[in-house]
């Protein structure tokens, strides 16, 4: 049996069991929650453990805002607390943000950085987004479910129930699987950390007291750099700073943009920062040539082709280029210049991917083809005339622009904005070169 060991007089979880207010749902998917933490112990230490560095700072924003404390744990089951998460509905972040959401809340996308994984900004978004909700339903389980399947989704269900005569609160609207067990599944982790050593389970001490603090940048910097000056690890920096897309953070005129350190390396990262004389950006821009060979730019400049993809959001598919704008090292005899940010449009993201050509092979068909690709059978349509005709050595284009699939999914409030704004982005990236793709791999 595994013992929860014992807390420290203050810690943050005490504080937060000391603001529950939410009331208890007679469910069984909570048992049934309850039970699947307990099976994995693991899975809640990590859990826990990755909660340390965001928790406090949520907490207090959730107390400033006089919300339930039980809101404070809601990124455990959106993300277990991992800022890098992502879903195959392109959420993001650890309150997982759908792209027309987060920027409806101020969570600017962009090719450099992307504010739905921004810990400040999407903790922010979030309980903007929730207080709404919560103002519009009058009730927290409401406002959650809302927040899992969209407000509309939420009052379809409740005009349902009116018409039949039927309670029209969360227990009795017939929702989505996911929604049904969305409000069950974060009462079952309010009980957990209510009394981990009831469920044999361990949760990671977090003192209460602040893990991070925001300090300009003042000056572009690479973001190795900006590690290596506040003196903690790559890992360390972009659990704070996971937004950032490109291996080099910008700085805006108005020098709003921050970055997050460990309280206790701010004064490391000041110190360093005011008598360093490196580099502090070791990227330049590269104007590569239409159907230029992405392997070709990448031995030039010294890298394998995986790392020129990373730091560039290349599609894996990439082979030749479109004619973008690159970022690649500059040599370290290089002398030094002023680096000029690009890419900056919006279109930036789609015209790293452009379309790739594919072979149309014996048994293939739209539905298994828009499978293996991760896109719609309608995006493939588009992107050749409308034609659903295939043939046996058809070459058959598709679009890898990042357009996230418009099934069902959480927090879709500018859905029809969005889609205009993908459609155009398809119409675009359908001219741009095409080429043979490598075979493809499994996707994460």
């Amino acid at each position: 049996m595994i013992v929860a060991p014992e807390q420290p007089s203050i810690d943050l979880w005490q504080r937060i069991r000391a603001g529950y207010t939410m009331k208890d749902l007679n469910s069984p998917l909570i048992k049934r929650h309850e039970k699947w933490y307990a099976s994995h112990p693991d899975y809640v230490l990590r859990m826990s453990e990755r909660a340390r560095r965001y928790l406090f700072y949520i907490m207090e924003e959730v107390e400033r805002r006089n919300m339930p404390s039980e809101i404070a744990l809601l990124p455990m089951i959106e993300s277990a607390f991992n800022p890098s998460a992502n879903s195959v509905a392109s959420a993001s972040g650890i309150w997982q943000f759908i792209p027309s959401t987060g920027k409806h809340f101020g969570m600017e996308q962009n090719w450099w950085h992307d504010g739905r994984r921004d810990i400040i900004g999407a903790t922010n978004g979030a309980l903007d987004y929730l207080q709404k909700l919560h103002d519009q339903f009058g009730d927290w389980e409401l406002a959650l479910a809302a927040y899992n399947c969209g407000e509309n989704s939420v009052m379809r269900a409740q005009a349902r129930n009116r018409k039949s005569h039927k309670p029209t609160d969360y227990s009795h609207l017939k929702l989505p699987r996911e929604t049904r067990n969305y409000v069950p599944k974060l009462l079952a982790i309010k009980n957990i950390v209510n009394d981990p050593a009831h469920f044999n389970l361990v949760l990671s001490g977090i003192p209460n007291e602040s893990y991070f603090e925001a300090v300009a940048t003042q000056k572009h910097i690479d973001v190795k750099v900006a590690a290596e000056l506040a003196n903690i690890s790559m890992e360390e920096f972009m659990a704070l700073n996971p937004g950032h897309n490109r291996p080099v953070i910008l700085q805006d005129k108005d020098n709003s943009n921050v970055l997050l350190l460990p309280v206790d390396k701010v004064e490391t990262f000041r110190t360093n920062m005011a008598k360093t004389n490196q580099r502090l950006v070791s990227w330049q821009p590269y104007e590569s040539k239409k159907g230029e060979s992405f392997e070709q730019i990448a031995e030039h400049f010294g890298l394998t082709l995986a790392e020129l993809r990373t730091a560039n959001g290349l599609s894996k598919y990439a082979q030749e280029s479109n004619g973008q704008t690159l970022l690649v090292p500059i040599g370290d005899d290089a002398p030094a210049v002023e680096f000029t940010a690009f890419n900056m449009h919006p279109s930036a993201v789609a015209e790293m991917y452009g379309a790739v050509r594919y072979t149309v092979r014996r048994g293939d068909t739209i539905s298994t083809i828009a499978r293996r690709f991760h896109v719609s059978q309608n995006q493939l349509r588009e992107a050749n005339h409308g034609s659903s005709r295939l043939h046996i050595g058809q070459r058959f284009n598709i679009v890898l622009a990042d357009h996230p699939r418009r099934s069902f999914h959480k927090r879709n409030v500018v859905a029809t904005k969005a889609k205009a704004r993908k459609t155009s982005s398809q119409k675009a990236a359908n001219m741009k070169v095409a080429y043979n793709p490598p075979q493809r791999k499994q996707a994460n």
